[in-house]
């Protein structure tokens, strides 16, 4: 099951905040090699790139790295091309690029609003923009979008962020909206959104932007406020990043699949 053996893995985001840690994208693309693909993996960060390359070699897996702005689209076509270059085709593109920033309409500034929206929602359309062309011309593909409960629910845990909300809903509705695009071309298009995750950005940059110094007392109160009794991690969210590019997910497309621990069910709307 899962197979991606002869399958090329385009995956903006590859790499992991923290050394030895798994975000989201890095565990994508050790689980993907794990299930045969050959990875081409991309991140702002060239070293943690380079670190999830060698854990996937280290496995006997095939990895090529680039340093890439996923907000620059000459650097995403760039890319692009380059690993048509190495590899030949592209089957699976992952757009795993985001992060939030504190602020409601009033607090924050224009240029904190069109940097998120950049970061959030313009890295998936150029990601799509330059990639989705490749897989029409192969007449096949699967494009993963990845998004957030803050789309969906209320804000996590009492904090405003109206442009990563904002800008996460929109990645819900552009993968709606390319996905019908693209139906009759052998193309889908999917989105994951994760709930309340423990990666390496709780401790490195969410608990220094509530402004707390005690990491641990923010990882229980987090793991606290998911039904299921705990946070997710970066396993949970790669493994449905997986499945909906797999053949086994076939006849899925235009829709968001929501890995949360049963959090937006059990609040309010």
């Amino acid at each position: 099951m899962l197979d991606l053996t002869g399958k090329v893995a385009f995956i903006a985001g590859a790499g992991s905040v923290g050394e030895g840690g798994w975000g989201n994208g890095k565990a994508t693309a050790v689980l993907m090699a794990r299930q045969g693909a050959k990875v081409y993996g991309l991140d702002l960060n060239p070293a943690a790139v380079a670190g999830t390359a060698r854990i996937i070699e280290s496995e006997g897996g095939t990895c090529a790295t680039r340093t890439v702005n996923m907000t620059i689209a000459t650097e995403v076509q760039a890319a692009v091309e380059d690993c048509l270059a190495r590899f030949g085709r592209i089957d699976i593109l992952v757009n795993n690029v985001g992060g939030s920033a504190p602020g409601d309409p009033v607090t924050m500034s224009e240029e904190v609003w069109d940097a998120q929206m950049d970061h959030n929602l313009k890295t998936a359309f150029l990601g799509c923009k330059y990639v989705l062309p490749v897989m029409e011309r192969q007449g096949a593909g699967a494009v993963v979008n990845i998004s957030s409960v803050a789309a969906l629910s209320h804000q996590v845990e009492g904090r405003t962020n109206v442009a990563y909300a904002a800008s996460k809903a929109g990645i819900i509705a552009f993968t709606r909206s390319t996905a019908i695009a693209f139906v009759k071309k052998g193309i889908r298009v999917n989105c994951v959104v994760p709930g309340t995750m423990h990666t390496p950005l709780v401790e490195h940059r969410l608990a220094k932007q509530l402004g707390t110094n005690d990491a641990a007392a923010l990882v229980a109160k987090r793991h606290a406020s998911v039904p299921i009794g705990r946070m997710g991690d970066a396993w949970d969210v790669a493994n449905a990043v997986v499945f909906l590019a797999s053949e086994e997910a076939r006849y899925i497309t235009a829709t968001h699949l929501v890995v949360d621990g049963g959090l937006t069910a059990a609040r309010p709307g």
